[in-house]
């Protein structure tokens, strides 16, 4: 297994080069040679350096600096030979919030993708209103791996270690886990599907990459005893079921009430014929 460490790197044996992965040179590796770790302050300069690297958007400086000292996000990297080559970056929010409209950036490198964290009115159905009152969601605003290390279940290795996260009982309240993803990139759609993630909704040009507008998809996952709001289908079989049990327990009412009745009826006979 992996090792899930929090050391800060350091205190890590010494290298020529920490802050760069040369992606031509690096082997492919299992999931056994990985070490998780959580971001660090120190990571700012690689971490930024390398998503300048897969992506041609210039995300803010600001945004690096959330994701490597801010407590609230859950920001996990994968790391061979001292180099970070898998990354996930996840932030719990309290449902009532999910519910504003904002631009939302991606690029269109199919090496790592990153969001800016922003919700679409569409996302407000993930949870039913009863329950989104208290509820909190996870939501993942990044989830990549190095092409020279994909097929070897990182990307799987970065989101259990999410999921795990998400499912102590200090996290109950977190009832769903979502992300969005564009509506061509089937390799991710693929990962999220065969990990128990579900199609929420369509999002129409929810995307901005080079000035042109993409569509997207919510995907989200079910945890902690939550669930999708109820439609019509499902109020029905409700209620049937609240009819069939029903129906059966007037049944068994029935039945009890007529073995009452013959022993009431034997008691009363026995008890003439004695008289008698």
């Amino acid at each position: 297994m992996a090792q899930f460490t929090l050391y800060n790197k350091h205190n890590a044996p010494p290298s020529n080069d920490i802050t760069r992965v040369d992606c031509d040179h690096v082997p492919l590796c299992s999931a056994n040679d990985v070490q998780l770790r959580f971001l660090v302050p120190d990571d700012l300069t690689e971490v930024r350096q390398l998503c300048q690297e897969w992506f041609p958007i210039d995300y803010p400086l600001s945004w690096y600096e959330d994701i490597t000292s801010s407590t609230r996000f859950f920001a996990l990297a994968a790391v061979y030979n001292l180099a970070i080559i898998g990354l996930i970056v996840a932030e719990i929010k309290p449902y009532r919030n999910v519910n504003k409209e904002v631009i939302a950036n991606m690029s269109d490198s199919d090496e790592l993708y990153t969001r800016l964290s922003g919700f679409p009115m569409q996302d407000k159905g993930i949870l039913p209103d009863s329950m989104g009152r208290t509820a909190d969601v996870g939501y993942i605003l990044s989830l990549g791996v190095h092409r020279s290390h994909r097929r070897n279940g990182i990307g799987s290795l970065l989101l259990d270690a999410l999921m795990n996260h998400l499912t102590t009982v200090e996290r109950h309240s977190v009832k769903a886990i979502f992300l969005h993803t564009l509506t061509t990139n089937q390799p991710a759609i693929f990962f999220y599907e065969k990990r128990r993630f579900t199609l929420h909704s369509f999002l129409p040009y929810y995307y901005n990459i080079r000035g042109k507008g993409k569509d997207g998809f919510t995907y989200v996952n079910y945890i902690n005893g939550g669930h999708p709001p109820w439609t019509l289908l499902d109020h029905i079989k409700h209620y049937a079921t609240k009819v069939r049990h029903t129906s059966t327990l007037c049944v068994w009412m029935a039945s009890r009430v007529q073995q009452v009745v013959r022993w009431f009826y034997h008691k009363l006979l026995m008890r003439f014929n004695f008289i008698e």
